[in-house]
């Protein structure tokens, strides 16, 4: 999950042009009822990762009667994926489906059961699922074919295609039979390619394809001298997280693979050459748990308690940091020169929640909804340094501004006015989709500016902020704390994989509507929000 520079925007060009329209619909079921929720008995309960896994379990053994009650077809099962139980008793549970068998992509959906017994769905689509047959037309072998095609158009190079598997295709129009095969590689940056690419069973043609590669005490280069969780083995200090799910951090020494080797030390204060990093990486991760678990209660990017790891200097002169899900790692370049790793706050606390945003939403990395996965990355990166409150990072809604990928401090992307960068976008309109999905990220980050600070001129920790609206109308912020809030709710209750901006507004609404009540200024906050960066 790459945090993207101008270097690689060309990589995946012509696959989002491609597939522009293939994720604009997300339908919101039921939000009436989700709505009815009121204050602050609709935040999450924390649950331990027994907890969660026993209501998880809970939930598989009730997907049957689930799938029966919200009208799913005979050959249509749930399969468990998540469980957020609200302290007012609202249970709200993400399923993944399958159709005889077959994962069903762009099939997810959210159950909202609420104490009193009504019940709502947000589902990915409306479309239904009626497959002649599941025996392909085509073979396997047509559809690896086709996918290493994919990956030559996209510059991929070394690919490797993977086992297609065969799958119901519901992203977008009428459900079809299809196969998804993944072909590793390497992005012309340097970046590691999983070039997921889905083909029509019957026809052999591709129908979407998208980069899973998302991008994406110790004196630290960008944050001071920091506070560092370590593990004493024998006569030695490793950057060993146990406070942490087990986070660790490894010195990939300028390689590609694998984990290089656990960053050790002789004494338990860390200082100085190869060690910067790595105490930067850690540190990152650190304040990024820390930012989850006390401001929602979540316990690790799964929320399952266990910690993810970090890899800092990645290749030679490597200008990006990126998270996997496969690896479920954090990855560092060096920057030009190697001479600036990129291992600021934000930077981490952007990474780490593309990890959140795949263990719920999921939101498909093309297209709009592509747009969102990289704006919830930049929202809760600056959340995070916020948090943080280091004085020598102090928080900012500038992206990126600590790594200086330009040479000349201007930071990756503005949240107060995106277009400032030269490429990112204001506001929406029909066409965003079809753009890189870190430049039309800039209607969420301009919509989370504005509903957390308001529009026009403004200085906040030394910097300044002018935010202008599409319609010319004034918004009067709420806090960044409220909308941050809010945010996350509609990610983990109300999100899809397929929301775009139109189903973005109607799930911070029903988020806002259930944590403040839908006659709340919050409520109105954000839909006078959204109409200002032209999302009605």
């Amino acid at each position: 999950m790459r945090f993207t520079t101008p270097r690689s925007h060309t990589v995946r060009s012509t696959a989002l042009l491609a597939s522009a329209a293939l994720c604009a619909v997300a339908v919101q079921t039921g939000v009436a009822g989700a709505q009815a929720e009121r204050g602050p008995s609709a935040m999450a309960v924390p649950m331990s990762p027994d907890q969660r896994a026993s209501e998880i379990r809970g939930a598989q053994d009730n997907a049957a009667a689930t799938a029966g009650r919200i009208g799913l077809g005979a050959k249509e099962k749930l399969v468990a994926r998540d469980v957020v139980k609200d302290a007012n008793g609202t249970v709200h549970t993400r399923y993944e489906r399958t159709y005889a068998g077959l994962p069903v992509l762009g099939g997810d959906l959210v159950v909202h059961q609420e104490a009193g017994g009504r019940t709502s769905v947000t589902k990915s689509t409306e479309a239904a699922i009626s497959l002649t047959s599941t025996d392909a037309a085509q073979p396997a072998s047509a559809a690896a074919r086709t996918a290493l095609s994919a990956a030559s158009a996209a510059h991929t190079a070394k690919p490797s295609a993977g086992t297609p598997r065969k799958v119901v295709w519901a992203s977008s129009g009428t459900p079809v039979l299809a196969y998804e095969t993944v072909v590793e590689g390497v992005q012309r940056d340097g970046t590691p390619s999983e070039l997921h690419v889905v083909t029509d069973a019957a026809s052999g043609a591709e129908l979407f394809r998208y980069e899973a590669i998302e991008t994406g005490t110790g004196t630290s280069q960008y944050s001071g001298t920091v506070p560092l969780t370590t593990t004493k083995s024998g006569s030695s200090y490793q950057l060993n997280d146990g406070a942490r799910g087990g986070h660790k951090t490894y010195d990939l020494n300028q390689g590609t693979t694998g984990t290089g080797s656990l960053y050790s030390n002789a004494t338990d204060t860390w200082a100085g050459g190869r060690l910067t990093a790595g105490v930067d990486a850690h540190y990152g991760a650190a304040v990024t748990w820390d930012f989850y678990k006390n401001t929602f209660g979540r316990n690790g990017i799964r929320n399952d308690g266990k910690g993810a790891y970090s890899r800092a200097h990645y290749g030679n002169s490597y200008v990006n940091a990126f998270w996997s899900d496969a690896c479920f790692c954090m990855t560092y370049g060096d920057g030009t020169g190697n001479k600036k790793p990129l291992t600021a706050i934000d930077v981490a606390g952007h990474e780490m929640t593309h990890g959140v945003t795949a263990a719920t939403a999921k939101l498909i990395y093309s297209a709009e909804s592509g747009g969102l996965n990289e704006a919830t990355s930049d929202i809760f990166g600056t959340a995070v340094e916020f948090s943080a409150n280091n004085s020598s990072d102090v928080g900012d809604y500038l992206i990126g501004e600590k790594i200086d990928i330009f040479g000349n401090g201007k930071p990756l992307r503005y949240m107060d006015k995106p277009s400032k960068d030269g490429n990112s976008v204001d506001s929406w309109y029909s066409g965003v989709g079809g753009k890189d999905v870190h430049y039309s990220s800039g209607v969420a980050n301009h919509f989370f500016y504005l509903l957390s600070e308001g529009s026009g001129a403004k200085t906040i920790n030394g910097v300044r902020y002018d935010s202008p609206t599409s319609d010319g109308s004034k918004v009067t912020g709420i806090g960044r704390d409220k909308a941050a809030k809010i945010w996350y709710k509609a990610l983990t209750s109300y999100m899809t994989s397929n929301t775009n901006y139109k189903a973005a507004r109607t799930a911070t609404l029903s988020a806002a509507g259930a944590l403040y009540g839908t006659t709340s200024t919050e409520y109105k906050t954000v839909g006078a929000a959204w109409s200002a960066v032209n999302v009605k």
